[in-house]
């Protein structure tokens, strides 16, 4: 998770391949690209649905552990910041699907504008309210930080850091538990 621009879906894409995991997009991308108007409330909704059937999709194979490059907490924060309020669906599934650990992406990378991103002058901003939103979880977490192959090395580290620490490991790098999803 984190602000726009810093690497989250390539990074979660990497640690897919790399730890031999399914990954789940980013719906709202791919959502938005579609759109000839700016998102409402309803759309954030409908984007909440969509990352939510992504999830579940590739739950229902029984994965051990999941890449998910963002997770739905991200509607919370951006629909607050647009629209002054969000989807109570967010709580409602807050409640029900747990996560067990979180890499918040830094602010360290150069922006990299496209036609989705529009808050480059907020990025610490989002950063805060991205780490504060996680706090309030009370789940594990790492911020990443690093140009290039030092992010991709970050990340291993803090995953292989939790997995070696996490209570169902039994030591054998290729166990991990059921359900397991790790949300960048």
């Amino acid at each position: 998770m984190g602000p726009e621009s810093t690497g989250k879906s390539r990074l979660s894409e990497f640690l897919s391949n790399h730890y031999h995991c399914p990954w789940v997009p980013e719906y709202a991308r791919e959502y938005c690209t579609g759109l000839d108007y700016v998102p409402t409330l309803d759309d954030e909704l409908a984007m909440l649905q969509g990352q939510l059937a992504l999830e579940d999709q590739i739950v229902a194979s029984s994965p051990q552990m999941m890449i998910c490059d963002t997770m739905f907490l991200t509607i919370k924060i951006w629909s607050l910041h647009v629209f002054g309020r969000y989807p109570a669906a967010v709580d409602e599934e807050l409640e029900k699907r747990k996560y067990d650990f979180f890499l918040i992406m830094n602010i360290d990378l150069p922006w990299q504008d496209d036609s989705l991103r529009d808050f480059p002058h907020l990025r610490e901003h989002f950063l805060s309210v991205h780490l504060n939103e996680i706090k309030r979880l009370n789940v594990p977490f790492a911020l990443i930080s690093g140009i290039g192959s030092a992010r991709e090395t970050a990340a291993i580290k803090a995953v292989d850091a939790f997995l070696a620490s996490h209570p169902c490991n039994s030591g054998d790098p290729d166990y991990y538990r059921h359900y397991l999803r790790r949300d960048i």
